[in-house]
């Protein structure tokens, strides 16, 4: 390849990585040890250096450092400013979700019989009425916890190490059908609808929630090597819905070549083809393919789920979701199931651990049915009445969407120490700190700061933005942050935010991105080993 074509592949690969980086804000880095600098800004010499690198030269860093009992700022620079937040933007949309729902609420899906039961008939339809449940039991543990892994499967095409948590995706569906069976239906004749009225999807929030959603609305698709080189790979794949269908090509090449397999799909999604090659003796490969209607998919999953429990339904599993069938009400229709889910707190934790952008976004649109509008849009004022009374400055505050990648959002580092201090006020201070990354421990700061003595000792939200800058051909990283709590004491956390805004790399290579997250979230360890002297 001739150099220009080498650096625009190089440049859609890593654009490709880098559209994880903002959706999730993943860090992985050491501290570095840094020769101390003449201490400025009331700084530690250790983060002064850090922000003096030529990776920083036209950059801006912000910080806030704020003891929430008193209202002291220990550390502050440009704590007014607007910056660009990414996926720590996060914290305001959970919040808000979290307070307009409350952290115990559960969602209840049900399954009404529209029609006349004779004997074990039913003479009628089967409606299963969507409710905004996240996972919907597919990542649900026995003790009720909800389960991610440090990768989360959604950001498979984007970056290596996304791994599956073990739960079956259609546990949720499994549940409905079964209780529909116990409840004495043997047989449907007519058909199973989704009631999907709960709100509209939102193209502006991307990815676009919806109010039923099945594995994250994605297929899973797990390749493994062959035996030998040259032989086929192993796919796994899942959930087995009709009519999706997976082929792959992918071959197994000799270990320590490089394993590379792209995703492709018809334009309804349900013809999925791997192609590439895999190393021998590698790990399994995950990938994601979207599915493109999903009240379809789980109409389809229902039937199956009934056949598989003896319940017939004379309807073809196959075919589009008649949503024109839907009732008016429900009253006169019976509940023939039900499937309840863990509580929202849970699926909070589970949005800041892998930045879950899903999550993220449907939360705009549970508030907006909070307070009775099927608009999406209708979620904002939601939002913003409650920062109002969370005594945050709303002006200091842009969004236009739940997960942080709008080009409009911005936010102060005052603001976000403001929505920290808030829920250090409340009953539930704890349960929102801990659902938090943690730093060395859990999500995405699991792999970071394993061994350094604030391992454990911060617990706070990461973001990331960035692309390609083509005219220098190296990468612009419009924002890399962190924002959340630093235990200065046992039992006492101290609130933060640390983060800068237009750094940029020496080179096309996505390794520098991470560089400077390495920074920014050793700004953040510097912060609380500082005022706890390691300790």
């Amino acid at each position: 390849m001739s150099p220009s074509v080498t650096r625009r592949w190089a440049r859609r690969r890593v654009v490709r990585t880098l559209g994880l980086l903002l959706a999730v804000g993943i860090v992985v880095f050491g501290l570095i040890e840094l020769a101390p600098p003449t201490p400025e800004d009331g700084l530690d010499p250790s983060i002064t250096a850090i922000m003096r690198k030529p990776d920083y030269r036209h950059a801006q860093w912000g910080l806030v450092q704020q003891n929430p009992e008193t209202g002291e700022v220990t550390r502050s620079r440009y704590a007014d400013q607007f910056f660009v937040p990414g996926s720590v933007a996060k914290l305001f949309s959970v919040s808000g979700t979290w307070h307009a729902l409350g952290g115990d609420h559960r969602f209840v899906t049900p399954v009404h019989a529209v029609g006349r039961l004779r004997q074990k008939a039913l003479l009628g339809d089967l409606d299963l009425v969507a409710q905004g449940d996240l996972t919907l039991g597919g990542r649900t543990r026995k003790d009720g916890s909800v389960a991610f892994s440090t990768v989360d499967h959604t950001y498979a095409n984007i970056i290596p190490g996304a791994t599956l948590t073990p739960q079956n995706p259609l546990a949720g569906i499994d549940h409905l059908a079964r209780q529909v069976r116990d409840s004495g239906i043997r047989r449907v004749d007519g058909d199973v609808i989704v009631d999907a009225r709960l709100f509209q999807p939102d193209p502006v929030l991307d990815p676009t929630p919806t109010p039923l959603i099945i594995n994250d609305n994605v297929i899973d698709l797990l390749t493994s090597p062959g035996d030998k080189a040259g032989a086929p790979a192993r796919l796994e794949w899942r959930p087995k819905v009709a009519p999706y269908r997976v082929t792959s090509s992918v071959r197994t090449v000799a270990a320590g070549k490089p394993t590379d397999i792209s995703v492709s799909a018809s334009a309804n999604g349900t013809r999925i083809q791997l192609s590439g090659t895999i190393a021998a003796g590698s790990a399994p490969v995950l990938r994601v393919s979207n599915i493109k209607d999903p009240n379809a998919f789980g109409r389809t999953a229902m039937i199956e789920a009934l056949k598989r429990v003896g319940v017939e339904v004379s309807a073809a599993a196959v075919g589009r979701n008649p949503a024109d069938r839907l009732p008016d009400s429900y009253r006169s229709a019976p509940t023939v199931a039900r499937y309840t889910s863990p509580p929202y707190a849970q699926y909070a934790r589970l949005i800041f651990k892998v930045s879950h952008n899903l999550g993220a976004n449907l939360g705009i649109c549970l508030m907006a049915t909070s307070a009775g509008s099927s608009d999406c849009e209708a979620g904002f004022p939601v939002l913003a009445k409650f920062l109002d009374g969370a005594r945050v400055d709303r002006k200091a505050v842009q969004l236009a969407d739940g997960r942080g990648s709008n080009p409009v959002d911005r936010t102060t580092p005052r603001a976000l120490a403001q929505i920290l201090t808030y829920w250090q006020h409340t009953r539930e201070a704890e349960r929102f700190r801990t659902s938090l990354p943690i730093l060395g421990v859990d999500g995405s700061l699991a792999d970071s700061c394993r061994h350094c003595p604030a391992r454990g000792k911060v617990f706070a939200k990461t973001g990331t933005v960035a692309g390609a800058d083509a005219l220098n051909d190296r990468l612009a990283v419009g924002a890399e942050t962190t924002a959340g709590y630093l235990e200065t004491r046992k039992g006492h956390f101290d609130v933060f935010f640390a983060g800068v805004n237009g750094a940029t790399t020496p080179r096309l290579d996505i390794n520098d991105v991470l560089d400077i997250g390495s920074d920014v979230a050793g700004v953040a360890a510097r912060l609380q080993e500082g005022d706890t002297g390691g300790r």
